[in-house]
């Protein structure tokens, strides 16, 4: 771990740099934006080209990458939402002035993603064992176990990148992260079309690949944070950053258990229907990620606004992510309905994949501004430090809709990867109505006071 011994300031006496955009927060919003949407983007384009790559192995090999890499993301989601705390930390830290907490809970993140990402690697060997037994057939549960066990070598490499890069974006710097995504992306591209396409290695192949993407892109912020250095966390730091990370890490873990379930009843009950749903997946990421970018960027302000004691900002901050996110939503669902056929058949030779997928993108076309709405209104709660109940509803949502929805309208009623894809729309209009609801009572306020008298105590004690 790279460590400076310097003192904590405990504050620093220029302006916080909330006072550059309060008066423009839009401009703000879109200047940390649009790097994190490259970056979710090409992150997206890294699983896009294995499942391209893999698509033409055949189905077998695609629903097992796509079984493997939902078990991949399974035992990482947790560490992942735990380390958003860390962006929250940063960026209520630099709303309040303060000149070297934000080091010391850049350093927090990366202790613990070390720790989880050795215990992931760990953690995945039973796990890849199992997933054969959650197949339609031997060959794609054998895909599926080697592209686990592969893909979860690169984990200590991911999840480092995972903390430098939410400190990054507390700090306000969204470019650094996008050059470390890029940088991952190529080597990705590049390993794919020479594993894959030269040497034959198949699914293992494409699990080598974005292995070596990782260690890129977590490469890049290292070098990156080096130039700063890390401060040595407290034992408080380490705990601030458990108190805010937990309810968010849960949250992905069960959010993710749910949407787990639903990949695993369809993968029992067709090859296609699990292979559509990858190709579905990969397709709504273009359109969700993006989202997911503006929410980041509305996170960081939110946060800084709230350490600055500037509550006020928040509610504008809001309404400028909602109001991008919606015009974002609107162009995805006149892409998605016009060209849904085109986009499905460039994945597949196979025509009945083909028609599975096309309907999936119809219904991915129908819910964008309910995904706009729920995402906004996350990442705004979570900057101002209302994790916990944010946390809930998540949680809440998605598994009253999607596992119920998905056995009810996929199995009983014979819809298959289509009722999964219906559950989806209600879970995220249910979690979006009970989110924006909370943000208009006021009650993140109370929270977002408590956590800031909080950590200008630790800053003190430091």
């Amino acid at each position: 771990m790279l460590v400076v011994n310097e003192s904590d300031a405990k504050s620093d006496p220029s302006h916080p740099p909330i006072d550059a955009w309060a008066d423009r927060p839009r401009a703000e919003l879109l200047r940390l934006a649009w790097p994190i949407a490259v970056s979710t983007v090409s992150y997206a384009v890294m699983t896009l080209v294995d499942t391209l790559f893999v698509g033409r192995i055949g189905p077998a090999a695609l629903a097992g990458v796509g079984l493997g890499g939902v078990a991949a993301f399974t035992l990482l989601c947790f560490p992942m939402g735990l380390l958003r705390g860390t962006k929250v930390l940063v960026s209520q830290a630099i709303g309040a002035g303060q000149r070297d907490a934000p080091r010391r809970h850049a350093a927090a993140g990366v202790f613990v993603a070390l720790a989880f990402g050795a215990a992931g690697v760990g953690l995945s060997v039973g796990l890849a064992e199992l997933l054969p037994a959650l197949t339609a057939t031997p060959a794609s549960g054998a895909a599926a176990r080697t592209y686990l066990r592969i893909r979860m070598v690169g984990a200590p490499a991911f999840l480092l990148y995972v903390a430098l890069r939410e400190a990054r974006y507390g700090l306000g710097d969204s470019r650094s992260p996008m050059a470390a995504s890029i940088a991952a992306n190529v080597v990705n591209v590049a390993l794919d079309a020479l594993l894959i396409g030269v040497f034959e290695m198949g699914v293992a192949g494409a699990a080598w690949a974005s292995v070596a993407g990782h260690v890129a892109e977590a490469g890049v912020l290292v070098m990156r944070q080096r130039e700063e250095g890390l401060v040595r966390p407290t034992r408080a730091d380490l705990a601030e950053l458990l108190d805010v990370g937990v309810p968010t890490g849960v949250q992905f873990l069960l959010e993710v258990g749910s949407f787990s379930i639903l990949t695993a009843i369809l993968s029992s009950l067709d090859e296609r229907e699990m292979a559509a749903h990858q190709i579905a997946l990969q397709v709504a990421h273009f359109t969700f990620l993006p989202l997911v970018a503006v929410s980041e960027a509305a996170s960081v302000l939110a946060g800084q606004a709230v350490g600055a004691r500037r509550e006020a900002l928040v509610g504008r901050v809001a309404r400028e992510a909602l109001k991008t996110c919606f015009l974002y939503a609107a162009l995805c669902t006149v892409v998605l309905v016009g060209f849904g056929g085109p986009i499905a058949d460039a994945f597949t030779d196979d025509a009945p994949l083909r028609a599975i997928a096309r309907n999936l993108l119809i219904v991915a076309a129908l819910f964008q501004f309910l995904d706009a709405a729920q995402v906004v209104a996350h990442g705004v709660l979570r900057g101002a430090g209302d994790v916990r109940y944010a946390a809930k509803v998540a949680v809440a949502a998605s598994w009253l809709a999607i596992p119920p929805l998905t056995w009810l309208l996929g199995v009983e009623a014979g819809l298959g990867a289509l009722g999964g894809w219906i559950g989806i729309c209600v879970e995220l209009g249910v979690a979006g109505a009970l989110l924006w609801r909370r943000f208009r009572s006021g009650a993140w306020q109370e929270v977002a006071a408590r956590r800031r008298a909080r950590a200008e105590a630790a800053a003190i004690a430091a």
